[in-house]
Order: C-alpha cells, then sequence, then structure tokens
C-alpha cells in the first residue's frame, strides 16, 4: 500500500514517482505525486483515464505533451491539465531531469495501477516499452479499466478483449497487483535481511 512519501521508480521509462497525497489521505478525491524523468524519460503509453482530471505543474526542465494528437511543450511555471477522457502521453524534451508535480482526480486505483507496472518493470517483467506480456496486462488492465484505456481499439473491443485475455492470464498465475521481489532502498541505508 503506497503511504504519502513512498518513492518507486521505472527504469525501463527513466520516471520516478514521490506520493505527496495518498488517496487514503484524501478519501479518494485525489493523488497528488512528485515526478522526476530522466532525459529520454517518457510515460509507458498514450492512454485515457475516463472520468479521471490530470493536472501537471511543471517545476524545472523540459515536457513534450501530446494531449488529443496535439503536442505542446511544457517548461518551468507552465501548468497543463488533461481533462478527463482525453488521449495523452508526455516524455522529456529536454537534456536535464525535468520535475513536475501531478495531480490525479479521483484518485480510483490510480496507485494500484502504478505501483504494479512500475514493480513489473524494475523486476524485468516488461519490454523496452515498459508493457507486461498481454495476458498479464489483461488481467491489469480488466483491474483498473475504471483508471486508465488505450485510445485504440474502441471501448468495446477492448472490453471484449479484456473478458478472454485476463481469464487466461489468471489461469496463468497472474494477479492484477504485482509484488515486488526487489526492494527499493533509499540511499545510505542497508537492504533488510
Amino acid at each position: 500500500m503506497i503511504r504519502a512519501g513512498d518513492s518507486i521508480q521505472n527504469p525501463v521509462t527513466g520516471e520516478r514517482m514521490v506520493f505527496r497525497k495518498t488517496s487514503a489521505e484524501t478519501n479518494g478525491e485525489a493523488v497528488v505525486i512528485e515526478c522526476f524523468v530522466k532525459p529520454n524519460g517518457f510515460v509507458a503509453k498514450a492512454h485515457v483515464h475516463p472520468s479521471q482530471d490530470e493536472r501537471f505543474e511543471v517545476l524545472k526542465g523540459s515536457l513534450m505533451f501530446k494531449i488529443d494528437g496535439k503536442e505542446l511543450p511544457a517548461g518551468p511555471g507552465d501548468r497543463i491539465l488533461v481533462p478527463a477522457g482525453a488521449t495523452h502521453q508526455f516524455w522529456n524534451a529536454g537534456d536535464e531531469e525535468a520535475h513536475f508535480v501531478c495531480e490525479v482526480r479521483p484518485a480510483l486505483k490510480f496507485e494500484q495501477l502504478i505501483e504494479t507496472m512500475y514493480s513489473l518493470a524494475a523486476d524485468g517483467k516488461t519490454n523496452k516499452s515498459a508493457m507486461p506480456n498481454p495476458l498479464r496486462l489483461a488481467v491489469i488492465a480488466r483491474e483498473t479499466f475504471d483508471t486508465v484505456q488505450l485510445p485504440f481499439p474502441p471501448v468495446w473491443m477492448q472490453r471484449l478483449g479484456l473478458a478472454v485475455g485476463a481469464p487466461l492470464g489468471r489461469l496463468l498465475g497472474y494477479e492484477a497487483t504485482y509484488e515486488p521481489a526487489t526492494v527499493d532502498v533509499p540511499e545510505g541505508e542497508a537492504a533488510p535481511a
């Protein structure tokens, strides 16, 4: 379970998140995270939050957002709103680490999804785009479908694919959440025995 102050990172995408406010602290109203994206870092895939708004405030560095097909550069001081239902993705567009604050409203299963996807990437269970195998992804996506969807194919087709893929993934032992095999130890501290 994510708590305020927890930090997770995705070594494939070059993203690191520090949770500032969790869904538990806001009664499910929001999740607030501080994000750090390395040069050439990116969010895994273009995606849609069907019922969540996402607000970004860039503190340092340079980001490029693609929202509903339109590219939008952002630098320190810029605020970007991605409304519910908008297809979006972002990447570090500069030579230094980008730093921004992101607020997702309402929280839904955002924390669960991020923790699962980042943990899979950290344990080497994703491809170079930070996506797990299709059957594992189907199990995760079916559980978090109200939180995130793909922009294509149409929603009805995604539901159909998940109705077939998720049960097959469960038969193979995949779960909607993933407990990491690795332990993220803060610098200067010893790993647990």
